[in-house]
């Protein structure tokens, strides 16, 4: 995917995966901590719960969307 979509043609698809990726990467901590809280506490911070709920969602969507625009792009392919 690199070659293809940053070296021979830069196609704004870049942007959809970079942005999936970190925000799934982004999710990670987040989660530990909620489930610290949840296991240390009893109660998880609302705060964080939107936050992690809102990186997983956000990062799901931008990822199956890069994928369905990846899927029309090359739908000549076949």
């Amino acid at each position: 995917m690199k070659e293809k979509y940053v070296i021979r043609d830069f196609h704004p698809l870049v942007f959809f995966y970079a942005l999936a990726l970190t925000l799934l990467v982004a999710a990670v901590p987040l989660t530990v901590r909620m489930l610290w809280a949840w296991g240390a506490r009893g109660t998880i911070p609302s705060i964080n719960a939107l936050a992690c709920f809102f990186a997983i969602i956000a990062g799901l969507q931008s990822l199956f969307f890069a994928m369905w625009f990846d899927m029309e792009q090359n739908r000549a392919l076949k």
